[in-house]
């Protein structure tokens, strides 16, 4: 007996509810749907089911037995498709949802080399806005998250991003490069007109722990005043920075390119700000299509998956963290002390 073939003919007469509708769904002859689901029957040694003219019923038996079949069958279906996707060549289009600075900044410079390796495979980008949970119509989803995962999906870690303070070498040369955060009343600031920002933003002097947070041996709180230019829009702080208007925090991915090309220098290396991590999510491990599976370990292979931030170090400018050993011990023996100052 074919007990596989069994199995799916027994889970198909009580999905249809009949033995005339499973073989009519299975394009097979009634007496055939009888038979195998009474050979199974027979190879068991229980009653799966109660047949009478007008309905079928599962016993006790039947009811436990179907709940473990179907489990088995999709098993088996998954472990199918794993096979069928690794020797199938990748086609078709991935729906892809990212945050637009990633899509800008990151993604479209790799999509040439994504496309030589798999030129079947399409993708459909949507960069609306901020990304912080997987949305179902997506194939995959690209997140940047300060604060832990939540929500029932499947995701990777692809890296860490750190927001840095940085400006264009010609602005720094005329009016100098800030040693320490207090320094930064001196110098012209652009600042996202958001509230949490607008009431501080604290400066930390310290190693990065694994949890992603600092483990600060010195903090400086600066209260900003206005700055000059107040957006929320990544790019056009960005591009202002690059013009030499002033001092800019923005996030590594998007300045990687221009700290590498000199057009723009990091103010601040030894202070960190903040950090968020960039994720790639789907609904879903269960029936991935190859097309999905490759752009996925892709995407792990550009960004190395780690729990680092590879775009400062590319471009050789990590955070320092000179003397943090002094810097703990000092602390240790004594409060740490804050400043406010306006940029």
């Amino acid at each position: 007996m074919d007990s596989l073939r069994a199995m799916r003919v027994f889970t198909r007469v009580v999905d249809e509810g009949s033995f005339a509708g499973a073989a009519r769904a299975l394009d097979l002859a009634p007496a055939v749907v009888t038979r195998l689901v009474a050979e199974l029957e027979e190879h068991l040694g229980a009653r799966l089911m109660n047949r009478t003219t007008r309905r079928i019923a599962l016993t006790e038996v039947g009811e436990s037995y179907l709940e473990r079949v179907r489990r088995i069958l999709a098993d088996v279906d998954e472990a199918e498709l794993l096979a069928h996707a690794s020797v199938a060549e990748p086609r078709g289009p991935v729906r892809l949802l990212v945050p637009p600075a990633v899509a800008v900044h990151q993604l479209a410079k790799h999509l040439p080399e994504f496309h030589a390796r798999y030129p079947l495979v399409t993708l459909e980008i949507v960069a609306n806005g901020a990304v912080e949970t997987v949305d179902d119509n997506f194939d995959l989803t690209l997140m940047l998250l300060r604060g832990p995962l939540d929500g029932n999906f499947i995701a990777r870690r692809l890296a860490r991003t750190e927001v840095i303070t940085c400006a264009a070498p010609d602005y720094l040369d005329r009016r100098g490069r800030p040693g320490h955060p207090r320094e930064l009343v001196d110098h012209d600031v652009l600042i996202p007109p958001i509230s949490e920002l607008q009431r501080g933003v604290s400066f930390y002097r310290g190693a990065l722990r694994p949890d992603g947070e600092v483990d600060a041996a010195e903090t400086y709180h600066a209260v900003p005043h206005r700055g000059v230019l107040s957006t929320l829009n990544v790019d056009t702080n960005y591009a202002a920075a690059l013009a030499g208007l002033g001092i800019a925090g923005l996030p590594s991915f998007v300045v990687e390119d221009a700290l590498m090309e000199q057009a723009l220098e990091r103010v601040l290396p030894a202070w960190r700000l903040f950090s968020s991590t960039l994720w790639v999510g789907m609904p879903t491990r269960q029936h991935v299509p190859a097309r999905t599976r490759v752009l996925l370990d892709f995407l792990v292979e550009i960004f190395g998956g780690e729990d680092r931030d590879p775009w400062l170090a590319a471009a050789g400018c990590e955070t320092a963290c000179n003397g943090c050993e002094a810097l703990a011990a000092a602390a240790a023996a004594a409060p740490v002390a804050t400043e406010d100052a306006e940029t």
